[in-house]
């Protein structure tokens, strides 16, 4: 049985449209076919999309940065979702030069063929090192330390919303002629821990993801003393819920073109929503997290130095190569104005130096 028909055999049994967010979870983690779960390549220039750590070894080594100024010599550091390991592989190559390595390097990855792409990785490029890195299955208990999280909150199942007649309806998938199709469900969306748009023209299309605020909580339950870096493509909600964003902030990746269909390449395209960083900041404080920093990732990596690294740089050849790798990661034709860096702490209240240039919690 191929993933379309896993999905329209669902619908099926729903004897009903299923709501975009099941629709996401198939697609993107069913076992064995779902986008995450095959053994497909996914990230870099082979794959269908280049995220920062790709992009260049600068990112990972101002990250770490980040993490070496509250790192304590008991501490850890948890990754979510650690794509091809490389970020894994930046972060403690530089914390090693900065004598600030972590106790213990915890990756939670739920796909086995990301775990071993990972491992290979880290392997390759700090077999030193390769011991301290741990794989998890499911959330630690008591931790203590750093959890970084790099694009995990875009590829969180998503619901659809939309307007009609002033009220919102959430957009589920259908099928038509045996078909995947778009299909409004009956049931009015309440205002609850998700707030709402406020209402725009009839057919305005936007997301709401309360998963993404579930993870949250769980994280603060699962820490005892800890920083949390959340890294990704999103915006506050004045900017998410504008009213010229009429079809919201849907997007599919396949071999590096991007489109807003999620019905065709099922298994095989990246299904994203952007993140909106307010949802998860009222999210977090309500969980009993401080916002300890909110910019966007041209300004956050400035303010760890990213330039010194080329400065510092004396062969011409590299230098040109390492100016290339900044003007991707900061300029905001690029990565640097889309990509926001939200911090969270919990118990640990320091200043972070990767907010010193800008920081834009009051946006939220």
């Amino acid at each position: 049985m191929n993933l379309d028909e896993v999905i329209k055999n669902s619908i099926i049994q729903n004897q009903a449209p299923i709501g975009f967010d099941e629709f996401m979870q198939l697609a993107l983690y069913y076992p064995k076919l779902g986008y995450y779960r095959s053994g497909s390549e996914k990230f870099g220039e082979k794959g269908d999309f280049i995220t920062a750590p790709e992009t260049s070894d600068l990112f990972g080594f101002c990250l770490a940065r980040q993490c070496a100024q509250v790192l304590k010599k008991t501490d850890d550091i948890l990754e979510f979702g650690a794509g091809s390991g490389i970020l894994a592989a930046q972060i403690l190559f530089e914390l090693g030069r900065l004598d600030c390595l972590p106790q213990h390097y915890y990756i939670l990855e739920l796909s086995a063929e990301l775990q071993h792409r990972q491992k290979q990785t880290i392997a390759k490029a700090l077999p030193e090192l390769l011991d301290r890195v741990v794989w998890l299955n499911e959330l630690p208990t008591g931790f203590n330390g750093v959890v970084i999280a790099n694009e995990v909150l875009d590829a969180m199942p998503a619901k659809r919303i939309i307007q009609k007649n002033n009220k919102f309806y959430e957009l589920g998938v259908g099928i038509e002629k045996d078909t995947l199709t778009w299909q409004v469900k009956k049931e009015v969306i309440q205002e609850g821990a998700v707030k709402l748009p406020p209402l725009m023209s009839d057919g305005h299309t936007t997301e709401i993801n309360k998963q993404a605020l579930a993870w949250v909580d769980s994280l603060y339950d699962a820490l005892e003393n800890a920083l949390i870096l959340l890294i990704d493509y999103g915006m506050h909600r004045g900017e998410y819920f504008h009213p010229q964003r009429t079809d919201g902030t849907l997007r599919c990746y396949y071999q590096h073109k991007a489109s807003d269909d999620p019905f065709i390449n099922i298994g095989e395209q990246d299904i994203s929503t952007s993140v909106n960083f307010s949802d998860i900041s009222d999210q977090a404080k309500l969980s009993g997290f401080k916002v300890s920093g909110y910019a966007t990732q041209a300004l956050f990596l400035i303010s760890l130095g990213v330039d010194e690294y080329l400065l510092n740089e004396a062969d011409e050849n590299k230098r040109i190569s390492l100016a290339q790798q900044i003007k991707q990661l900061v300029l905001p034709s690029a990565m640097g104005e889309s990509f926001k860096v939200l911090a969270l702490s919990k118990n640990r209240h320091v200043k972070l130096i990767g907010f010193k240039e800008q920081d834009l919690s009051h946006k939220l």
